[in-house]
């Protein structure tokens, strides 16, 4: 049996593809294959995959698009490895990903079925330095979340402290995976974190405290879709939530800042405002907050009236930071 196989689910992105591949085939670990599913690409993503003659690489083609999620199934099912770990085509791995997640599951018991490991954004130019400096500053001052096991774990999934990005980030075995049903078709979005509580459902999860995963900034869904699937997501977990909200979680109020920040970024400062005064903002979310609305400043029409919008949403942001 294959170690590990590879789950790379595609869509008209062609000109990333190639480094995804390849970034999985120069892992340190070499008895893999990488499954890569087309999920009805229009652009030139069929030629690359025919310039592939390594045999590791198998190519799984849907005749019309289906979405990531299904085409993430279609790579499970057609996975011969012991383990699968999922990669975007739009992300690359550093080499010894896969060799430091697998050790550190050799190193545990068969509770635990899999491993993630961190990852970053490409944040270049100043901009991107400053953003990344000061996450990094009000990160030290908050409460470090519980990463590894089951239970716990669970509750800081909810209340997303935790991102277990299993799109790219995650190694699991396979059966465990299938039992899980693998990723749900419906859900635009938290489709990583909904995968991750069925996981756990079957045992534990490992975390590997290094970036080995280098990320794309690109598209992101719109406010509209973001709010469906956080409804969707919270009715599917309400039990949950209510059991680890009683137990000091804010869950509820988290995705209520993670919609703020869409509708700061799409522009829509006031709708924002309604949902960020219902969410707990700590510390380490303040540069996304502020990022956001720098963006949604950029998108509007109407900058100075758009930067006013922002300061009456920033300020309480600044007192919260001044009062601690």
């Amino acid at each position: 049996m294959t170690r590990v196989s590879v789950i790379i689910p595609t869509y008209n992105r062609a000109a990333t593809l190639p480094r995804a591949i390849d970034s999985a085939l120069e892992q340190t670990v070499d008895d893999l294959e990488v499954v890569v599913v087309d999920d009805g690409s229009t652009d030139d993503t069929e030629a690359v995959l025919a310039a592939y003659e390594d045999p590791r690489v198998r190519p799984v083609v849907h005749a019309t698009n289906q979405g990531a999620n299904v085409a993430r199934n279609t790579g499970l099912e057609y996975a011969r490895g012991e383990y699968v770990a999922f990669l975007d085509s739009d992300d690359e791995w550093l080499p010894e990903k896969l060799e430091r997640q697998l050790a550190v599951l050799e190193e545990r018991s068969s509770d635990w079925v899999g491993a993630y490991c961190d990852s970053a954004y490409d944040l270049s130019g100043a901009s991107g330095r400053l953003r990344s400096a000061a996450a990094a500053v009000l990160a030290r001052g908050a409460d470090e979340p519980t990463r590894e096991g089951n239970e716990d774990l669970i509750g800081e999934i909810l209340a997303d402290n935790v991102q277990p990005g299993a799109g790219s980030t995650l190694l699991v075995r396979t059966a465990v995976a299938r039992a899980a049903g693998g990723f749900d078709p419906d859900l635009d979005r938290f489709q990583d974190p909904e995968f991750c509580l069925r996981v756990l459902e079957h045992g534990k999860l490992a975390y590997v405290d290094a970036v080995l995963v280098r990320r794309e900034e690109t598209g992101h869904p719109s406010a509209a879709v973001v709010a469906n699937a956080s409804e969707q997501y919270r009715s599917a977990y309400e039990a949950e939530i209510d059991r680890f909200e009683d137990a000091g979680y804010d869950i509820r109020s988290s995705h209520e800042l993670v919609l703020a920040k869409r509708y700061f970024a799409e522009g829509r400062f006031l709708r924002g405002a309604w949902h960020v005064r219902a969410a707990t903002v700590s510390p380490r979310a303040y540069p996304g907050v502020c990022w956001a609305a720098g963006m949604g400043v950029r998108r509007r029409s109407r900058p100075i009236a758009a930067a006013l919008a922002v300061l009456l949403v920033v300020t309480p942001l600044c007192r919260r930071v001044r009062s601690r």
